[in-house]
């Protein structure tokens, strides 16, 4: 799994957690509607991390938080 992915895929879970929406979190952010599909579409190789950091912090959790995820674990990432 790109690493794009993992972080969408990151961020779906939390939201369902939170019962929080794509929408909300947008608005909460501040973030462009863009900006906010593109990353959790996971159409670019990279994810900027300032972009990141804002979307952590709105979700109300720490960056640690966010990482503690099998998703990030060396055996499921591809960072080609």
């Amino acid at each position: 799994m790109k690493v794009s992915q993992a972080v969408a895929t990151r961020i779906r879970e939390i939201l369902a957690e939170k019962q929080m929406s794509q929408y909300r979190l947008e608005m909460n952010s501040g973030l462009s509607k863009g900006t906010l599909t593109s990353l959790m579409y996971a159409r670019y190789k990279g994810v900027n991390l300032t972009t990141l950091i804002i979307v952590i912090r709105t979700l109300g959790i720490s960056i640690d938080e966010f990482f503690n995820s099998p998703l990030f674990s060396e055996e499921n990432l591809d960072v080609e």
